[in-house]
């Protein structure tokens, strides 16, 4: 009985469907399409049926056909040596112009003699698997920055005004410059603006603007279109398409060529920016966050930086301080990439010896704490165990000029163990003294509030045992 009333209640099972259905016929032409295919492209079956499949630019269809003397086919599907049967990720243009990342399968409807009547293809939307991948990617990246504020580490005065700033600027849309020497950390800062932000639940998308050509960058930025140029195989998502809704950080803002600034200027302006090889505006609601390690004002006065985009992302500068500025803070950076270093390697790595935090305090660290972990990495290679000795280290290090500013006051007594459990004990103190009140404990301590709370994490401290302890 259901068997026979199948045709009868066909549409209402068709679109039960969670995945976009479409059937198409052997010349292209658009017969049906579900509600959910409607919902997923933007488009609604009075736009779809009668109409080619080709509306949809698929980057992942093969719009072929054999010579006039043959019978030609359309579509590479229908080719009578393709098997009939594609799986495959695409992109497919919805009606508002943006991309949809999706799952295709698409089979070949044949007739009892094997002629092709058309094809059947069900679309499944994969952005928000993509979105989740890059969050994951992100989140995996700061693993290993479980301490620190949203994993920069430091205590000096000069980075509590940093942590500072990155907070109130989370409560604003405003364009945001980060301006430090190479080495710096000014990714992790870019990171903790966003995660600390309004729009932390949205994508962050970084990008380094030196590290592609000039063609090459504008397609990374703006996206392009399946055939646009020489190798462009499939329409491609740019990263500010990808950013919609949140962040998008470009480091080494200063490296990007005039036309692209122009485009920049363009997107900050009205939100709007358009693909390679493409005309069609599109809308972006991004957060825009630059970095960089050069004096825009020089390139602008030398022409190489267009000053109304200097006036545009300049709205809220942070300044990094290098690492010879902030000496107070290499102990707990050295601690930290050891504590690191020993459970990435399984080294029984002690610390340092009074000498060689010395020579680490002395240092000018041109390379600023990129150099110093690389530094701490070269060391664990060449020391076996213990202490790491001045002989562990690059002779770039031993055999540097170093500065004469006096380091009595700062901390240089050598690494050990027992450091985790010191600070452990004095955020006890400090809570058992502020009767749980973590910004009170914060000032105790000397530290940030963020950084009190994510020690109470770490060390798995139960608030209300605390106080009555």
């Amino acid at each position: 009985m259901l068997k026979q009333n199948l045709h009868k209640y066909w549409n209402r099972i068709i679109n039960t469907m969670h995945e976009g259905l479409i059937v198409v016929a052997s010349d292209g032409t658009i017969v049906m399409v579900n509600q959910s295919f409607e919902l997923l492209t933007g488009y609604t079956s009075k736009d779809l049926i009668g109409s080619s499949c080709t509306m949809l630019d698929c980057d992942a269809c093969e719009l072929v056909r054999k010579s006039e003397k043959e019978k030609s086919w359309w579509c590479a599907l229908f080719d009578p040596e393709h098997p009939g049967l594609k799986q495959c990720r695409c992109n497919v243009i919805k009606k508002d112009g943006t991309y949809m990342p999706a799952l295709k399968n698409a089979t070949v409807l044949r007739d009892e003699q094997g002629n092709p009547l058309g094809a059947v293809e069900t679309i499944t939307d994969v952005s928000e698997q993509h979105r989740l991948d890059r969050e994951v990617a992100q989140l995996s990246r700061q693993l290993d920055s479980e301490d620190g504020f949203y994993g920069i580490i430091g205590t000096s005065p000069v980075m509590q005004q940093v942590f500072n700033i990155i907070l109130k600027v989370g409560t604003s849309d405003a364009p945001v410059i980060i301006y430090g020497e190479s080495g710096t950390g000014k990714e992790l800062v870019a990171s903790a603006i966003h995660w600390s932000g309004m729009r932390k639940d949205k994508a962050y998308v970084p990008f380094n603007c030196a590290a592609l050509n000039e063609s090459l960058l504008e397609s990374e930025l703006f996206g392009h279109i399946k055939g646009s140029f020489t190798g462009a195989y499939q329409h491609r998502i740019g990263r500010f398409e990808a950013a919609n809704g949140g962040d998008i950080f470009l480091d080494e803002i200063g490296d990007i060529p005039l036309s692209i600034q122009v485009k920049l200027l363009r997107i900050l302006d009205s939100k709007k920016f358009e693909r390679v090889g493409e005309h069609k505006p599109i809308r972006s609601d991004v957060r825009i966050i630059t970095a960089t390690n050069k004096n825009l004002e020089h390139l602008v006065a030398q022409n190489k930086f267009r000053e109304d985009l200097l006036f545009r992302i300049n709205i809220i500068p942070i300044f990094l301080p290098p690492l010879r500025e902030r000496r107070e803070d290499i102990p707990l950076l050295v601690n930290t990439f050891i504590q690191r270093l020993m459970s990435k390697t399984g080294k029984n790595i002690t610390g340092l010896s009074q000498e060689t935090m010395d020579l680490f305090m002395k240092y000018n660290w041109p390379g600023n704490i990129r150099e110093l972990k690389g530094t701490l990495e070269y060391a664990f290679v060449i020391a076996e165990k213990g202490l790491i000795l001045l002989e562990h280290l690059p002779q770039k290090i031993t055999l540097a000029p170093k500065t004469n500013e006096p380091v009595d006051s700062l901390v240089v007594h050598p690494l050990r163990h027992d450091t985790v459990f010191q600070k452990k004990d004095e955020l006890l103190l400090a809570l058992r003294q502020s009767n749980g009140n973590q910004s009170q404990a914060a000032r105790i301590l000397g530290v940030n509030r963020v950084t009190v709370w994510n020690r109470i994490k770490k060390y798995n401290i139960n608030l209300e045992t605390t106080i009555r302890s």
